[in-house]
C-alpha cells in the first residue's frame, strides 16, 4: 500500500466533468511531455473561441477514468495540462489535482483567470507548477469580447501570479477586428502598470476555423512591428 497516497472519496471523482483527453503533446507544456485534460464548460463566451463544442458541451469522461489513464503513464509523461473550457470552475478540481500530484506529475493549468479564489488555493497548497493565463483585452472591450463581466477577477488572478513563485505566462489571442494596434499597445502598458515582467505571448486568430461567433478574417500586420519593452518581451506565436 502506498502510504503517500491521498484518500479521497471515489464518489466525487466519478463526476463526468471532462469533455475529452489528448494523450500526448510536446507543445502545450513548456519543456515537458504531457497529456491534456479538456474540461467541459466555461463562464466566458469569447467571440473567437476555437472550442465551442467544449465550452457549450457537457462532460463525457469522469475524473476517475482520467486518473486510471494517468496511472498507465507514470514514467512516460512529465506533466498534465488542465485546459478547457475553464478547469477552475469544477468543484472537485482541487481533489483531482491532489491525486495527480501523488502520481508524481507536474501540473499546468490554462485559465481565463475568472476564479482567483481557487487559483489562490492551488498556489497556496503548491498544487500547480505552471500557469498559462489568458489576457483577453482591456476593460472597455472585455465585456463584448468575452460576453462576461469578469475583468476584475482576471486582474486579481494576474496579481496573485505576479506575487507568487509559480512560473507562468500571459497570453493573448489577437484578432485584428477585435483589438486595434493602439489597444494592443495599451494592453502592454497595463501589464507594465501591474509590474508584470517576462514573456508576453500573442497568438494570431486562425482564420477559417469554427468559432463561437462568425468573424471576419484577421490579418497579421501587427506581427511586423516590435512591441517589446525593457521589461516585457512580446513574442508572436504561429
Amino acid at each position: 500500500m502506498n502510504t503517500n497516497s491521498v484518500h479521497i472519496s471515489k464518489k466525487p471523482l466519478s463526476i463526468k466533468g471532462i469533455f475529452s483527453l489528448t494523450p500526448f503533446t510536446l507543445l502545450d507544456y513548456p519543456h515537458k511531455t504531457a497529456c491534456i485534460v479538456w474540461f467541459a464548460g466555461c463562464n466566458m463566451r469569447c467571440l473567437y473561441c476555437y472550442n465551442p463544442d467544449i465550452v457549450l458541451g457537457k462532460g463525457k469522461i469522469d475524473f476517475d477514468s482520467v486518473l486510471s489513464f494517468l496511472r498507465t503513464r507514470k514514467g512516460l509523461l512529465d506533466g498534465v495540462v488542465l485546459s478547457g473550457g475553464e478547469c477552475t470552475l469544477h468543484k472537485k478540481i482541487i481533489d483531482f489535482i491532489k491525486e495527480i500530484k501523488t502520481m508524481g506529475f507536474a501540473v499546468k493549468i490554462d485559465t481565463n483567470g475568472s476564479n482567483p479564489k481557487i487559483l489562490n488555493s492551488l498556489i497556496h497548497d503548491q498544487l500547480i507548477d505552471y500557469v498559462a493565463l489568458d489576457y483577453k483585452s482591456l476593460p472597455h472591450t472585455f465585456t463584448k469580447l468575452t460576453q462576461s463581466g469578469l475583468f476584475s477577477e482576471f486582474e486579481e488572478s494576474l496579481s496573485l501570479l505576479i506575487q507568487s513563485n509559480i512560473p507562468f505566462e500571459v497570453r493573448t489571442t489577437f484578432h485584428s477586428s477585435l483589438i486595434t494596434e493602439n489597444e494592443f499597445v495599451s494592453m502592454i502598458k497595463y501589464l507594465e502598470s501591474k509590474h508584470f515582467e517576462g514573456n508576453y505571448y500573442v497568438q494570431h486568430f486562425m482564420n477559417n476555423v469554427p468559432t463561437l461567433s462568425k468573424l471576419d478574417n484577421s490579418n497579421k500586420e501587427i506581427q511586423l512591428k516590435n512591441f517589446s519593452t525593457p521589461k516585457i518581451k512580446v513574442i508572436f506565436r504561429d
